[in-house]
């Protein structure tokens, strides 16, 4: 089955670059192309697409409004960030928005086909300019733990193996469950922890550690 996207892009020659590359593979495939938010907003939850790539900067509203507005609705979508900006406002605010990766624009086609596969399995790629960023507010942060008492065994060892790199489909069949629950204990520990993506809670389990 091939993963279904949407692109949403005010660029028209970007979105349409997008599209060419990604359709010609044969895992994935364009549902629909969005070059305003307005129109992605009224219609991307009707059409649930697996991955989202979504542009920060639309002419008509920012990405990461779209993202906080739809997020309930499609909680089996995954939103990837593709944008020019690279400020910690603009990214903090798109993870916390829900969006599970953020690529800079000028990022290699490769790049962009693997993360739409790695966040399809349950990854957060991010490019390496924004994921050092990350680590260093991280860094900075003062630890704040809460959550951990409420979660249960099989929530404790599913944090574990998402720290350990494992995806989604490798978490499922290591625990001979299916992904969907996966998904559904994933769900239930970023409620628990207070977060919302996989970073930040591998970096509250990380600081229960120390």
């Amino acid at each position: 089955m091939s993963i279904s996207i949407a692109i949403v892009e005010d660029e028209k020659n970007y979105n349409n670059a997008l599209k060419k590359v990604i359709n010609y593979q044969k895992d994935m495939k364009v549902i629909a192309q969005f070059f305003d938010g307005k129109d992605a907003m009224d219609n991307l939850s009707a059409m649930a697409p697996d991955v989202v790539m979504m542009d920060i900067q639309l002419q008509d509203m920012l990405g990461i409004e779209i993202i906080e507005k739809l997020r309930k609705e499609m909680p089996d979508t995954q939103f990837i960030m593709c944008t020019s900006f690279e400020d910690d406002d603009k990214i903090f605010n798109s993870l916390k928005a829900g969006a599970m990766g953020y690529l800079v624009k000028g990022e290699s086609m490769e790049k962009i086909l693997s993360s739409i596969r790695d966040v399809y399995n349950g990854g957060a790629p991010m490019s390496f300019s924004i994921a050092r960023k990350v680590l260093q507010h991280f860094e900075k942060k003062i630890p704040e733990i809460k959550g951990f008492d409420e979660l249960t065994e099989r929530e404790k060892e599913i944090l574990e193996l998402l720290a350990q790199g494992l995806l989604y489909k490798e978490i499922a069949d290591k625990k001979f469950i299916s992904i969907d629950t996966v998904k559904k204990h994933v769900g239930n520990i970023y409620r628990k922890l207070h977060v919302s993506n996989k970073v930040e809670a591998i970096n509250k389990l990380n600081q229960s550690k120390n």
